[in-house]
């Protein structure tokens, strides 16, 4: 369950266990699951055991530091591609013995991508540090997810937080985070902030916003992101804006932006773009009759802002987005 990977942001995965429980939409057409299930690796959800992988497999990421060191590199290694590190059906001691091999290889970049930031804090708030080679992220498929995992990834003070926006099944705004009231003692004070950015925080109280001069995410910014759609059989739909505005954030920002692929799904016709008056609507639905409209805020309809007409394609899938690819990582 090691390997050198196809996986274009990292150089290895490894699979320290096998098996995990969906807890929001984006696991609903879970890759590792369908894998596990194909080939009989573990079972899948709530109660079923997870599977510890073999102490030769737990030996590779050891021979991946030595060759990096010998070269002078650096490596990242995504970890697990078929499980969740913070999954809470797993046991303390199997994460401990992780962070012991994570210490071991100083020359590898380890990403623990979770869906569960809140089990990941207390994790290592028990464990009273996060290794320096740690790059921490969460899943962020919509605005939804963003505003529950983002403040707690932000708490965790990891070298390097990433989010990975895929699928991307929704718009997501990072400059306008909702943050849990963190003030008991006054309920009406929300705080809203920018996840790119150490500078910009709101106190929001009866409808009005002012700077409120410090907040408790102000030193921490998400370092990276990584957006893609969703492939595969069942694949939903993504629109080509959600992408545009993450990009168009991390630029602003200054923060890496990493696109992936399209997904299943690739954009064929710009209402807005193409057909302002909406003539040749009817033509397009004759030449993609498996087709879907699709429009910003999310809806299947033909009505809506920049609706834009989607089909599904084989693969490869497409890499580039508006005729240009975005390979960018944190550099340390």
């Amino acid at each position: 369950m090691a390997e050198t990977t196809a996986i274009e942001w990292c150089d290895h995965t490894f699979n320290p266990w096998i098996g995990c429980t969906a807890v929001s939409p984006a696991c609903d057409h879970c890759y590792a699951e369908a894998l596990a299930k194909r080939y009989g690796w573990a079972t899948w959800g709530a109660g079923e055991p997870r599977k510890r992988t073999a102490a030769a497999n737990w030996r590779q990421p050891l021979a991946w530091n030595k060759a990096a060191a010998a070269a002078g590199i650096r490596r990242r290694v995504f970890c697990a591609s078929l499980a969740d590190v913070f999954d809470a059906e797993v046991d303390d001691q199997w994460r401990a013995d992780l962070m012991f091999l994570i210490v071991e290889t100083p020359s590898l970049d380890w990403l623990l991508l979770t869906k569960r930031p809140k089990v990941a804090a207390e994790f290592f708030r028990r464990l009273g540090m996060v290794p320096p080679n740690v790059w921490l992220g969460t899943t962020v498929e919509d605005q939804k997810m963003a505003d529950l995992r983002i403040p707690i990834l932000l708490s965790i003070p990891a070298k390097v937080r990433f989010l990975s926006c895929e699928p991307l099944l929704g718009p997501v705004d990072l400059s306008f985070i909702q943050a849990p009231r963190y003030v008991p003692e006054d309920h009406d004070i929300d705080w809203k902030f920018d996840a790119l950015s150490t500078g910009d925080y709101y106190e929001f109280r009866s409808g009005d916003y002012r700077d409120s001069g410090d907040g408790p995410y102000r030193e921490h910014r998400i370092d990276w992101i990584i957006a893609g759609g969703e492939s595969g059989p069942k694949a939903r739909t993504s629109h080509p804006d959600w992408f545009r505005a993450l990009r168009d954030q991390c630029a602003m920002a200054g923060v890496p932006f990493f696109f992936k692929q399209w997904g299943q799904w690739l954009t064929v016709y710009d209402r807005d773009k193409t057909d302002p008056d909406w003539r040749l609507c009817s033509d397009v639905e004759r030449r993609t009759p498996k087709g879907q409209w699709l429009n910003l805020a999310g809806g299947q309809g033909f009505h809506g802002a920049r609706v834009v007409r989607v089909e599904r394609r084989p693969k490869p899938l497409v890499t580039t987005l508006d005729g240009r690819e975005h390979r960018e990582f944190p550099t340390w």
